[in-house]
């Protein structure tokens, strides 16, 4: 992961299932402000599939997507203007 980024809020969903992730993801992007970004770490094909697939439908912008050896994914999403 990408030590130099710094996101407004972090949010560990790695023990999460779906339709919870994106739940979760959706709640914490509400409470930022547009421009801001949020820093998501998931685990499993099914939610880095669908919580960036879901964030974009919401008129956010995923920024980055790394996946680390443990298997763990961490996706930059910046908060959209709505």
């Amino acid at each position: 992961m990408n030590t130099d980024v710094k996101a407004d809020l972090e949010l560990d969903i790695t023990r999460e299932t779906c339709p919870m992730t994106f739940v979760r993801t959706r709640l914490a992007l509400e409470r930022l402000s547009p421009g801001q970004t949020l820093l998501v770490h998931l685990c499993g094909a099914e939610p880095l599939r669908n919580v960036p697939a879901s964030a974009r439908e919401q008129g956010h912008a995923v920024l980055s997507v790394e996946t680390d050896a443990a298997g763990v994914s961490h996706l930059l999403i910046g908060r959209g203007p709505g």
